[in-house]
């Protein structure tokens, strides 16, 4: 077998998980780019993207240990960063988001990282309610 079959069905793979996550399908995303990290699991593109797929389903400690292990493979990936922050955001973790907030900002200069990295700067100051 010709050993650029399996390469080129993982990028397939891939590229209908990222257009299905454009199209707004993150279900049918997660499903494609589970299969894709099956046949490359050393690959953070596939688990940063797997990771998206599943944030947008709310499932958000599946999408964490997805940007983690993206982190493992990449630390240089900033989105990546950036997902374990906001899903630490969305467990009300906001020091350990705001970690990842910086790490992302200090990768890559983006408006949403310095939007996030402020909002949970903001949060962290408030009084709790109550």
């Amino acid at each position: 077998m010709d050993d650029r079959a399996p390469a080129e069905r993982v990028y397939s793979l891939y590229q209908q998980g990222r257009s299905r996550l454009a199209d707004g399908d993150p279900r049918g995303a997660a499903e494609v780019l589970e299969q894709a990290v099956e046949h490359e699991p050393e690959k953070a593109s596939l688990h940063e993207t797997l990771g998206r797929a599943y944030f947008a389903t709310s499932q958000i400690q599946r999408a964490r240990a997805e940007f983690e292990r993206a982190l493992e493979l990449d630390p240089s990936d900033d989105y990546a960063h950036f997902g374990v922050g906001r899903c630490f955001e969305r467990q009300g973790r906001l020091g350990d988001a705001a970690k990842h907030y910086k790490m992302a900002n200090a990768l890559a200069d983006r408006p949403n990282y310095r939007t996030a990295l402020a909002r949970v700067h903001s949060r962290m100051e408030r009084p709790p309610a109550g």
